[in-house]
């Protein structure tokens, strides 16, 4: 008679391999990033616009009549560091709520 002793099997066996995400889905992933952080970059740029609204530059110093024109730019400029520098934690939000949105996980 054969022998029936138990076998013994590793657990990493019985559980299925994780697929490696596909290339469309990794483009997928990339563009919803690259959306959350352009939306997080909008949002401080608009709160950095309606900040220095109130302040004025009288002269001396002050930018004259192009000023209120290149102000835009300048807001824009420092959301756009902001966000570089991991923002305030709008564009992780968006992006997790993103991603659930189109089935994939954060």
């Amino acid at each position: 008679m054969a022998d029936l002793t138990a076998l013994s099997v590793s657990p990493t066996l019985l559980t299925p391999p994780t697929a490696a995400p596909s290339a469309a889905e990794l483009a997928k992933r990339g563009q919803i990033k690259q959306t959350a952080q352009k939306f997080e970059t909008s949002f401080l740029s608009v709160m950095l616009g309606q900040m220095f609204e109130g302040t004025d530059t009288a002269a001396p110093f002050g930018g004259g009549p192009g000023e209120a024109m290149f102000k835009s730019f300048l807001t824009e400029a420092m959301a756009k560091k902001m966000t570089d520098a991991g923002g305030v934690g709008i564009s992780a939000a968006v992006q997790r709520e993103m991603l659930k949105m189109q089935g994939l996980h954060a």
